[in-house]
């Protein structure tokens, strides 16, 4: 897969900064650092908007950009072909399957704007297509089917299978050796078919021979120690686990209650306004799509978790009381 490129990124007035001249640098006044947190990028994003943190942190990087007039729109519904372009710059994944290009589809018009993100978005796995060969790229996404695209493009399970380890069987008793079998097999010092003719020697061969001595008393007989199988931890089911963290876990379709599940395992999952609520049949917001893009980068270890604590109390992490 070719790497990364940035689409354009808007062209924004700088913020001019005064500084004042220490000792050691150029240090910014308490009422500049202010200033400067209270302004966005985005004019239609307010300092107290819920997303803003998440917005603010993935603009910086140019994984999300804003349109030509200079906004954001975070509460415009994502498309398909957006949320293509979106998984574009955020994740740098190794193709699964090839098509010539975004145009393969036949919904999908040569030269399009999201060609080429929705050829390496479906390449990678993220995005899959629909019957007839269609992509569907200006079709809204539900919160719930973003999800699922999320989790599928990082190959991530609710709960992957354990192997089991049986201790008994992973460690076999040692074998006999080769050569003690045989020892064992062939007692008589003579081809078997030889001892038809030394029939009537026998008897007296064995009165001449001393008795054998009697065999030692076996030791009393220990029966062999196993170690337990170890086996996999009683599995909750994805949707007991989803509905130990939501209100609403019965709207979610069932399609998507594994990969909601992963999701909200991994702590990438974000509510706004209420944590316990899932509302996964709703549009996704071009604010909750940075959201949700931001936690999968954080748990990829792609970028570092947000410090603004405001901002976590919309991340669920711990199944309600």
């Amino acid at each position: 897969m070719s790497t990364r490129r940035h689409l354009p990124s808007i062209s924004v007035a700088f913020l001019a900064l005064a500084v004042s001249v220490s000792g050691t640098g150029f240090v910014l006044s308490s009422q500049q650092v202010a200033a400067q947190q209270a302004k966005s990028k985005f004019p239609d994003v307010p300092p107290n908007y819920w997303a803003r943190p998440f917005i603010d942190s993935l603009a910086e990087k140019e994984i999300v950009t804003g349109y030509l007039d200079g906004t954001f729109r975070p509460k415009q519904a994502v498309d398909r072909d957006e949320f293509s372009a979106m998984i574009r710059q955020a994740f740098n994944r190794a193709s699964v399957r090839k098509i010539p290009s975004g145009s393969y589809f036949k919904d999908v018009p040569k030269n399009y704007w999201a060609e080429t993100p929705i050829q390496e978005a479906y390449e990678t796995g993220f995005m899959n297509d629909f019957p007839g060969n269609e992509f569907r790229p200006k079709q809204p996404l539900t919160k719930a089917q973003a999800l699922v695209v999320l989790m599928r493009g990082l190959n991530m399970d609710f709960n992957p299978p354990v192997v089991k380890t049986d201790q008994a069987a992973a460690t076999p008793a040692s074998p006999t050796p080769v050569n003690k079998r045989r020892i064992a097999r062939n007692r008589l010092a003579f081809p078997l078919a030889a001892t038809v003719l030394m029939q009537p020697l026998l008897p007296v061969v064995a009165r001449l021979q001393p008795a054998a001595a009697p065999a030692p008393k076996s030791a009393k007989s220990v029966p062999p120690t196993t170690t337990k199988a170890a086996t996999a931890p009683a599995k909750n089911s994805a949707l007991d686990f989803l509905t130990s963290y939501y209100k609403d876990a019965e709207k979610l379709p069932k399609y998507a209650v594994e990969p909601v599940a992963a999701a909200t395992k991994a702590k990438i999952v974000v509510n706004y306004p209420d944590p316990r609520v899932l509302n996964p049949n709703e549009l996704l917001s071009r604010g909750s799509a940075t959201a949700l893009i931001h936690q999968a980068l954080v748990n990829q270890g792609q970028i570092a978790p947000l410090p603004d604590k405001n901002t976590a109390k919309y991340i669920p992490n711990s199944p309600r009381r």
